[in-house]
Order: structure tokens, then C-alpha cells, then sequence
């Protein structure tokens, strides 16, 4: 995809009747995931319960072509999350912030910008609820998702632990359009 045909892609709430491309979307990045070695993602997480979830509290999001095709799923918090709270190291501040989870790329628009893309319009989505932070995580051996957060400018800002293991917690401070 082109910079063009990344302007084009639709980001929109997420829809029940989107759960099934969903699943394979995230299926299909686990075994990614494995394929490389990563242990992100590895128990069966996220299910489908977890996307549903996602949903139904309006914090599931996709990425679609022009044509309707879902080609990145990712969920945007706005309240928070609360293994936040105890970072082994600090946050840039300690304003409300948006967190991104269960970010996944279709794979056949890997290494199209789609992943930066979607990150780009979550945080546009952010900016507009008048938050001015975002935070995300990942685990340490997710080599794609550690690229795009220093791609974009996200600040490592310590570890955060998951009953599954700790995370490297980033933050964005948002600048003001």
C-alpha cells in the first residue's frame, strides 16, 4: 500500500459482525508470533471473548479498504488500565491517557504502513477526546511492535507486569494539532 492508499483505509468502531474476520486476523498473528519465537500471545489470548468484550464496550476498532475488508483490528481504552499503576520505572506524566491493545495486521498487509497507520488514527482518535497521552505495551520479544513504537516517537518508560509476565510499557505525549 501507498501512502495514497493509506489515506483511503476506513478506521472504524468495530462491529459484531466483524468477529469472525477478527478471529483470523489474530489467529493468523499469533502464529506469526510463534513462527518467530515470541511468547506474546502464545495461551490463547486474545479469544474471542476478549475481542467481544472489546465490542460490546466500544473499545474495538479496524482498519478496512475501501471495499469493507478488515485489515488491522486493535482495541482503544479510554479508562485506563490498571496493571499501569505499578510500572517498574516511570511514566512521562500522569494525565489521562488512551491505551492501545491486541493490536493485528492481516497478512497480506504486512509491511504496508498499516500497522503505523492504525496507531496513527488511534491516536488522532485520542487528540480528539482531549486526551494528550497514550500508553501501550508489549512483550519483550515482539520485534514488529517495539520497530513501530520507536517509528512513531513512543518513549520506553519501564515494565509492567500481567499475571502471564511483564511487559516494556511505552508512552506518547500528544502534541496539540
Amino acid at each position: 500500500m501507498t501512502a495514497r492508499n493509506l489515506s483511503a483505509l476506513l478506521f472504524r468502531p468495530a462491529a459484531p459482525n466483524d468477529l469472525h474476520r477478527i478471529g483470523s486476523i489474530i489467529r493468523d498473528a499469533r502464529e506469526r508470533m510463534r513462527l518467530r519465537g515470541s511468547r506474546q500471545w502464545q495461551n490463547g489470548y486474545p479469544a474471542a471473548e476478549d475481542i467481544g468484550r472489546d465490542i460490546a464496550r466500544e473499545r474495538g476498532y479496524v482498519l478496512c479498504t475501501p471495499e469493507g475488508r478488515i485489515v488491522a483490528y486493535g482495541a482503544v481504552a479510554f479508562d485506563g488500565e490498571a496493571a499501569y499503576a505499578d510500572i517498574r520505572g516511570s511514566w512521562l506524566d500522569e494525565e489521562p491517557y488512551a491505551v492501545l491493545h491486541r493490536l493485528a495486521v492481516a497478512g497480506e498487509a504486512l509491511r504496508q504502513g498499516v500497522a503505523a497507520e492504525f496507531l496513527r488514527r488511534s491516536i488522532r482518535l485520542t487528540r480528539g477526546r482531549g486526551l494528550r497521552s497514550f500508553r501501550a505495551d508489549t512483550n519483550f520479544d515482539n520485534a514488529a511492535m517495539l520497530r513501530l513504537f520507536a517509528a512513531l516517537g513512543f518513549v520506553r518508560c519501564g515494565e509492567i507486569r500481567y499475571a502471564d509476565g511483564p511487559r516494556i510499557a511505552f508512552q506518547l505525549r500528544i502534541p496539540a494539532e
